[in-house]
């Protein structure tokens, strides 16, 4: 589906949404790096759990960013002819450092040093930023919604984003709860919600990508009717 994604977007549309791109690159780039991890973690190489949380933890941050980046510039597009433009998007930039910086000190409260000590913050710290992320996405579509000529391309987006960050906000609190249960089938459901609903954030951005929609769509009301004299026929042209 990564690949899917990346191969509509090469056709043109990455001159638009030059973030998406990046970010679904490097989501793919990052699960291909992981898999060598995950492997010796498997074939019980020495070291192999801590380099793989160490991975893991890396590449997350590194989404988070490339996530956070995507979700601002569809609220710039969003807000291209508003006045305050700048002010907004600043202001939106300024919020999701600042929540993620507090949230980051809130859940760092173990050693890094322990293996398991990375999963013990980083996913309630992840979980955290895909509800502001959803929160910012549930602003964007208002802003979509609220706009008299729609992008129905980007509400697609919009769409995908929000069930992606609410899916995986529920994955990372069902982990959290197997993290301190010490269960694996519990683990293991969080992962598998987290990896449906990014599935289908993918699949809704293949089909926007890939289906010929119109560019604006405007409001349904019809125009008003110009007042003046109603247009001559053919005979009373030729008269004239």
């Amino acid at each position: 589906m990564e690949l899917m994604v990346i191969a509509t977007l090469l056709r043109g549309h990455y001159r638009k949404y030059p973030f998406i791109l990046a970010f679904v690159v490097a989501e793919f780039l990052t699960v291909a790096a992981e898999i060598p991890a995950y492997w010796a973690v498997y074939q019980k190489v020495k070291h192999a759990t801590t380099q793989r949380s160490w991975l893991y933890s890396l590449d997350e941050v590194v989404l988070q960013v490339l996530v956070y980046a995507v979700v601002i510039s569809l609220i710039y597009q969003a807000t291209a002819r508003l006045k305050s433009r700048g002010v907004v998007a600043g202001g939106v930039v300024v919020s999701a450092v600042v929540f993620a910086l507090v949230s980051f000190f809130i859940h760092y409260s173990i050693h890094p040093s322990d293996p398991d000590a990375i999963g013990a913050w980083l996913t309630p710290w992840t979980r955290d930023l895909n509800f502001c992320s959803a929160f910012l996405d549930l602003g964007l579509w208002f802003l979509l919604i609220s706009s008299r000529d729609r992008d129905p391309r980007l509400l697609l987006i919009s769409g995908g984003l929000g069930i992606r960050f609410t899916g995986e906000a529920i994955g990372d609190s069902i982990r959290q709860v197997a993290y301190r249960l010490r269960s694996t089938p519990i683990s293991l459901t969080g992962s598998v919600v987290v990896t449906l609903v990014d599935l289908m954030c993918l699949f809704i951005w293949w089909q926007a990508f890939r289906e010929k929609v119109p560019a604006r769509v405007t409001s349904l009301v019809p125009a008003k009717k110009e007042s003046g004299p109603p247009p001559t026929t053919a005979p009373e042209a030729e008269k004239l």
